[in-house]
């Protein structure tokens, strides 16, 4: 066996309702709970507000994060949180990932400038609750956070001291998310699973096994959470799916598909699921000949009719799978669709190769020529 490091992640909270009990996991005083103003309109954070005031915790509220979330915003988050004990990241990815750079950024005053990429951030931040919305982005499970720079550049800040100290699934807060967010979100933690498991660097055991079962889980249950939104153990298994799939890839880093999605995001402010969705199967084929054993394993695995086909038509039944869920999910599957032409090709291309610290996980390099290429194939 080669040698390997693997790291859990945090204390996990799961079941209906297990957002109310949000208090009796963090210590008293002011709590800052970062989140977005949607998930506030829809009430969905009233019960935990309330569990948290019934503990003796006073929350701060920050409401303002938006979808990308901006490096501004992230020091006016770190403002509001002056003073505070605890931070609660209660939301989709963005207010999670907001929250992850305040508890951090609150406790050790450093500058975010500094944090950037791979292992920066060592200090030691205020305790860190997340609570998911959506079923996707796994990023309560994660050491990784995206934020955006400028008008259009992505950064990330991937430290072990960023991951929480507990995550709640809760499928209560699940069940309102229209159709387009469970499908869009869905594809993503699919994508997550199936770049843990080929990707180039830190690929081990654990990580496949866990990406495994979260494609398992995608597999059985995304049409059935978007066909029947009030399911509660199909929410609540794609939200296990989801963060099945963080801890695989806070382990086994994703590549290629995340690395074409972002600029997608930056430039165009395609969802994040979506944008994966749409480079999923064409960066797939890419890395066909690299990565085709393990491709192989996945289509036997989510489509059991492959069994008895070779090795190729095994990795082609993975894509043809892929192909025929995002379908039935109803996510968008063409650039052109959401008004990206040939003219973005080369902007696309460019802004693709900034995402190193994803491309050196690819199965196979991934340059500015096949970047180009890739998105042609989507238009």
């Amino acid at each position: 066996m080669q040698p390997f490091e693997f790291h859990y992640g945090p204390r996990l909270v799961v079941g209906p309702g297990a957002s109310r009990r949000l208090g009796e996991a963090l210590p008293q005083g002011r709590c800052l709970f970062v989140t977005d103003a949607t998930v506030r309109a829809l009430g969905l954070a009233d019960a935990a507000l309330a569990g948290l005031a019934a503990a003796g915790i006073d929350p701060v509220i920050f409401d303002a994060v938006e979808a990308d979330p901006s490096r501004e915003t992230v020091a006016a988050t770190v403002a509001a949180g002056q003073g505070c004990t605890s931070v609660i990241g209660f939301g989709g990815g963005s207010p999670m990932d907001v929250a992850k750079l305040a508890a951090y950024l609150i406790a050790t005053g450093e500058d975010l400038d500094g944090l950037w990429g791979v292992g920066k951030a060592t200090g030691a931040r205020l305790p860190l609750a997340l609570v998911p919305t959506t079923a996707g982005t796994g990023s309560e499970a994660t050491p990784v956070t995206v934020i955006t720079v400028g008008a259009t550049e992505k950064r990330g800040v991937s430290s072990a001291a960023l991951v929480p100290d507990i995550a709640v699934l809760d499928p209560e807060l699940t069940l309102s998310l229209p159709r387009a967010v469970t499908a869009a979100t869905g594809i993503d933690a699919m994508v997550h699973a199936i770049e843990a498991y080929t990707s180039a660097r830190l690929k081990n055991p654990m990580s496949d096994m866990l990406a495994r079962q979260a494609l398992t889980l995608i597999s059985a249950n995304l049409i059935r959470a978007c066909n029947s939104p009030d399911d509660v153990e199909a929410r609540g298994n794609m939200l296990l799916a989801s963060h099945l799939a963080g801890v695989a890839f806070a382990n086994a880093p994703v590549a290629g598909v995340h690395a074409l999605a972002y600029p997608l995001g930056g430039h165009f402010h395609v969802p994040h699921g979506v944008s994966n969705a749409l480079m999923l199967t064409h960066v797939l084929g890419h890395n066909m000949a690299a990565a085709m054993p393990l491709y192989a394993e996945l289509g036997a695995l989510l489509d059991p009719s492959a069994a008895t086909l070779g090795r190729q038509g095994q990795a082609q039944a993975l894509i043809a799978h892929l192909d025929r869920l995002a379908d039935a999910a109803g996510v968008p599957r063409r650039l052109s669709a959401l008004g990206i032409g040939a003219e973005h090709l080369d902007l696309l291309a460019a802004e693709a190769m900034k995402q190193e610290r994803l491309l050196i996980n690819n199965p196979c390099p991934i340059g500015e020529g096949d970047a180009r290429r890739l998105y042609e194939a989507a238009l």
